[in-house]
């Protein structure tokens, strides 16, 4: 990895930690077991554009900002922004645009999330539908925002940057 990319990743993590610990009870919606946090996943998303070992730093901050605020079974959930995020990470990495990763990381991100909840006592009916549905509809809201970032914002920072 690259200074650049320690550095990038340092600051992405940063934000999954603010995003749960700071802005967690503003931008949360929370219908047990599933809970919802606006933008969490956006940071992970953007470490897409980075590299699979800077999204999985990403995912693993993300993981411990959501233990911290909301539990083990949260933070369980949390834990599948590792997979999630290197996986699209690595198929950005192989050519394929960020848009197309994020929507071919969406059912992965889903199905991990119902899943996990399963050993701790959620039913399949809440497991799939609450959890694996919700997060669905929360990956491609945050994959908005992440796609947007990237077009504006991000596009201008790095050309700046080198």
């Amino acid at each position: 990895m690259t200074s650049k990319n320690i550095i990038i990743g340092a600051l992405l993590t940063a934000l999954a930690l603010i995003i749960p610990l700071s802005f967690g009870a503003y931008l949360k919606i929370y219908i047990p077991p599933f809970s919802a946090t606006l933008a969490s996943h956006v940071p992970v998303m953007i470490a897409f554009l980075i590299s699979p070992l800077v999204a999985a730093m990403v995912g693993l901050g993300s993981t411990l900002g959501f233990l911290i605020m909301m539990g083990p079974v949260i933070a369980a959930r949390a834990f599948i922004h590792v997979i999630f995020g290197v996986t699209g990470a690595y198929l950005v990495k192989k050519g394929m645009t960020f848009e197309k990763a994020l929507i071919l990381t969406a059912p992965i991100h889903a199905l991990g999330e119902a899943l996990i909840v399963l050993p701790f006592g959620t039913g399949m009916y809440k497991a799939f539908y609450l959890v694996g549905v919700g997060t669905l509809i929360h990956h491609f809201i945050d994959s908005g925002i992440s796609v947007a970032l990237a077009r504006t914002v991000l596009s201008k920072a790095f050309t700046k940057i080198g």
